[in-house]
């Protein structure tokens, strides 16, 4: 399903023009993908994946249990959860997605008043192919835990307007099964070119919808240690 529209919504979720500082917290995924707008993503992948395996000899298996999974929170029900629950359910243990190649984009990325969206990992050759599929999302978002697990709770889509509308008709907007992305135009606080994204939060229950950016039930703070 497509919808004709003539320029990208203004009042989408995000602004068109966000002149907001670029955030440090972002600032690697848009080094990342800076880097493979300019066709040069083996040397930032490479950086990036290095942390990562450095990290994989400690503990960061994905809780496998319903209960601690979801915390009583009923999963949202749409055709298109169900389609991401599909694809990505192995990702639920993170050394399943670190070794088909999916590398940390982002740290834990919090808003103080909307809850957060968790870690992203990037799986990178999905970015430059102008299309937004239901069963490949760009990012996989994880929540972190204590001992260095993390838990999967949902994917974001995304991709550079550049790329959708060298493929698509200008009056095209893209979407994932019939969900409209949202446009977020240049600057922005992620330091990126002018791009289209989506959440999905298809392992944990977000209060203010399945597919909004922040979910109030996701923090960046059950990592911390205690407080003496």
């Amino acid at each position: 399903m497509t919808t004709a529209i003539s320029t990208p919504n203004p009042t989408a979720r995000h602004r068109t023009s966000d002149t907001t500082r670029p955030s440090r917290l972002a600032s690697p995924l848009g080094r990342l993908l800076r880097r493979l707008v300019l066709g040069a993503a083996l040397p930032i992948a490479l950086p990036l994946a290095i942390p990562l395996a450095a990290c994989a000899a400690e503990p960061m298996m994905a809780g496998h249990d319903h209960a601690d999974m979801h915390a009583g929170n009923p999963l949202g029900g749409s055709p298109l959860l169900d389609k991401v629950r599909e694809a990505t359910r192995r990702y639920r243990d993170i050394n399943y997605a670190t070794g088909e190649g999916w590398v940390q984009a982002t740290p834990c990325v919090s808003g103080p008043n909307e809850g957060a969206m968790g870690v992203h990992f990037l799986k990178p050759e999905r970015l430059m192919d102008g299309q937004l599929k239901a069963d490949e999302p760009e990012m996989l978002i994880y929540e972190p835990l204590p001992g260095g697990r993390f838990r999967l709770v949902g994917v974001e889509y995304i991709v550079l307007a550049s790329d959708w509308f060298s493929k698509h008709k200008p009056n095209e907007a893209p979407s994932v099964d019939g969900h409209l992305a949202n446009f977020v135009g240049e600057p922005n606080r992620y330091a990126l070119p002018a791009f289209f994204e989506m959440h999905a939060w298809a392992w944990e229950d977000n209060p203010n919808g399945s597919f909004s950016d922040w979910n109030s039930r996701v923090t960046c703070n059950r990592a911390l240690p205690p407080a003496n």
